[in-house]
């Protein structure tokens, strides 16, 4: 029964090419190695150690960085201690009307001091400006890092034949990568609780499934093209967004305009054309390419609704004469625009890779 369930979970019909087996992966030829799922568990621990020299990092590196650019942490007003709202906050942040109601008539507290002392009591657990300014050094050192690894290595991954043969560099990124991303879902449980905890998470675990899958089934050319074309916009993203809490808005205006940019080519151009569609030319389709194909066409549906809500922060901008550099560098005009990465408009652009 056990082997029988085996091998309909691991049917070759339903994962591999036609003519490839799984005997094919298991006994390569001389010198060659093909990709296996037990080769990248050493993403988890791994997974701890990046979480140790972020750390290391932000310590080192950021916060010097940040008080250079006088950055400060910034200590947020205190709400008055009380043990009943403390209590009703724990289960949720922000009462409706009826429940505001309650709370007065028990605590004979006005309605206004009472969502007063939430909203107060709610500005306490949101991150300083300092330490959302390490974060996003910590992501923008890493992109930059695995960026231009992946650039030097990516052509190893061109090989048209199947099953492809495993590079060394195409196994150090994705064990990077996986690594980076276990990092991010465990470091998600000791940061500060955000809004977008559960729906970071599911994007988080989305993401290593996606990566572990493509591993798994020798998709690596499709799966180095698709985290390299997504970190390529990260970059600048991090970027405007550290020149946002630096306050070097002229800087970050730039930097936005460039990300657009760079997004809409990868997101919108390269990515469809050479991962969608070329994979088609090079392996035609199989059962689980419809699967992973599939994933990536709902991705894609998500990169152009991303990329609508650039634009339309950018024509708002433009419709309210403050064009910035966007417009200087389309017609020179001396505008500025006020664009401001601010966590909620950064949560948009931020949730990309999955």
């Amino acid at each position: 029964m056990t082997s029988s369930l085996s091998a309909w979970i691991w049917s070759e019909w339903f994962w591999l090419p036609e003519n490839v087996t799984w005997a094919d992966l298991e006994h390569p030829p001389p010198g060659v190695e093909y990709p296996r799922v037990g080769h990248i568990l050493c993403a988890l621990p791994l997974a701890l150690c990046v979480l140790i020299l972020r750390l290391i990092f932000e310590r080192l590196v950021a916060k010097p960085c940040a008080r250079i650019l006088q950055i400060q942490a910034g200590v947020s007003r205190q709400a008055q201690p009380n043990a009943v709202l403390e209590r009703v906050y724990k289960s949720m942040t922000c009462p409706d009307s009826r429940q505001l109601e309650g709370l007065s008539k028990q605590l004979d507290w006005d309605v206004r001091k009472i969502q007063r002392w939430f909203r107060l009591r709610r500005n306490q657990d949101r991150p300083s400006t300092l330490t959302k300014f390490c974060e996003s050094m910590w992501r923008f050192t890493f992109y930059l890092g695995i960026f231009i690894y992946a650039i030097r290595h990516l052509w190893l991954s061109l090989c048209h034949s199947i099953p492809k043969p495993l590079s060394p560099g195409q196994y150090n990124y994705y064990v990077a990568e996986l690594a980076f991303y276990w990092s991010l879902m465990f470091s998600q449980f000791t940061d500060n609780k955000r809004k977008d905890f559960i729906i970071m998470l599911v994007h988080h675990l989305a993401t290593i499934t996606l990566i572990t899958f493509s591993y798994a089934n020798n998709m690596l050319r499709a799966g180095t093209l698709v985290m390299c074309v997504h970190d390529a916009s990260d970059i600048f993203l991090e970027a405007a967004k550290m020149a946002n809490y630096a306050k070097y808005q002229r800087l970050c205006d730039g930097l936005f305009v460039v990300f657009s940019i760079i997004f809409f080519l990868t997101r919108l151009v390269i990515y469809p054309f050479c991962v969608l569609f070329e994979s088609w030319e090079i392996v035609g389709p199989y059962q689980s390419w419809w699967l992973l194909n599939g994933l990536l066409l709902v991705l894609q549906a998500l990169h152009v609704i991303w990329f609508y809500l650039i634009t339309r922060i950018a024509v708002k901008a433009i419709f309210r004469g403050k064009v910035g550099l966007f417009l200087y560098l389309l017609c020179y005009s001396r505008s500025s625009i006020q664009y401001n990465c601010h966590p909620h408009h950064c949560f948009i652009f931020t949730g990309v890779k999955g």
